[in-house]
Parts: structure tokens; C-alpha cells; sequence
């Protein structure tokens, strides 16, 4: 199969799931990997990826660069359940709160974001962990709930180049190229 042919097919899938998901703020390089509930309000910048079977709640941005694994679940946090004599079904809900997904952040597969939180440009989020609370930019957090686990670049200068390369406009480039191939460039 040719780049061109592959590149082709990419765009027509990106439209197809735009169409058939009603989203209408999504860029148009935005891929979908397969069918998912998501909110017809979801705004996601150039270059994101969602895996099939996500679930995005109301009030989700995404930034360029990021990827959500399958089954990734952005719900929840937006009940009241400490009103005594008060059932939580009759309880009410708290203010509305839009969730935050910044640029180049790394949701593995059956993770789930309460509704609300922010996560910081360049995070990592291991697969099944439970944020629920904001994630700092440049750290890789896992766990029920999620905690740090370790910052995703050793050296500070690392996270500054990483950081400029994220303010500058988004360019594209080849989806998850083998990592044989990126070691002959």
C-alpha cells in the first residue's frame, strides 16, 4: 500500500466519523479509530487521536498531538452524594466544569479522566488508571487514583525543547512510523 493511497484512506476515514459522530468542531486531521460515544460539542486541535469505543462527556477540549487509547472514558464527577436524607439521584449536580487535555498528552487504553480535571501539555496517562484530580504538564501518572509516577523527560532541557516545539504551529507528520524506520532518518 502507497504513502499517498494510506494518506488518502486516512482522510476519507476522518470525515466518515466527523459525518456519522455529528462533530462539527473537531479539526480535519482529527482520526478516529472506530466507533465511540462522544459528545457533539468535543473540540479537538490538529493531529488528535481517538481510539474506538471512547466515551467523552460534555465540555471536552483536546489539544494537537494527543492520542486517547480505546475504551478511554473522560465521564463522571457531577453528582452531589453528601446531602444527608437526601438520595443521590434527587441530591442535583454541582456546576458544570470543562475537562482540559493538552497538546501532546498519551491516554492509554481503559483510562478514565473525571469530568473537570486538566491534564498538562506533554502527559502521560498509563492504561486503567483513574485521574481525578489534574495531572501536572510533562509527567507520567498511573494508578487508582492516578498518581506521579515519574516526570516524562529526565533532563529539563529536554521538557523546554519539547515545549517549544508545542507552541510552534502544528506540522505533520508520519502516524506512529515504526521505530525502525525512525531510526534511519
Amino acid at each position: 500500500m502507497t504513502r499517498l493511497f494510506r494518506a488518502a484512506l486516512r482522510s476519507a476515514r476522518r470525515l466518515m466519523w466527523r459525518k456519522m459522530l455529528r462533530l462539527n468542531d473537531v479539526h480535519s486531521t482529527v482520526l478516529f479509530g472506530g466507533y465511540g460515544d462522544i459528545s457533539r460539542d468535543f473540540h479537538a486541535d490538529e493531529y488528535v487521536y481517538v481510539g474506538p469505543g471512547c466515551r467523552i462527556n460534555p465540555g471536552v477540549r483536546v489539544g494537537s498531538y494527543s492520542m486517547l487509547g480505546p475504551d478511554v472514558q473522560i465521564v463522571g464527577n457531577d453528582h452531589i452524594f453528601d446531602k444527608p436524607g437526601v438520595p443521590i439521584i434527587f441530591s442535583g449536580r454541582p456546576e458544570f466544569r470543562h475537562t482540559n487535555i493538552g497538546k501532546d498528552v498519551w491516554i492509554g487504553a481503559g483510562a478514565t479522566v473525571l469530568c473537570g480535571t486538566t491534564i498538562g501539555d506533554g502527559a502521560v496517562v498509563a492504561s486503567g488508571a483513574v485521574v481525578t484530580r489534574d495531572v501536572e504538564p510533562f509527567t507520567v501518572v498511573g494508578g487508582v487514583p492516578a498518581r506521579l509516577i515519574k516526570r516524562r523527560f529526565a533532563v529539563l532541557r529536554d521538557e523546554f525543547i519539547h515545549r517549544k516545539m508545542l507552541e510552534a504551529s502544528a506540522s505533520s507528520g508520519e502516524y506512529c512510523a515504526p521505530v525502525n524506520a525512525q531510526q534511519e532518518v
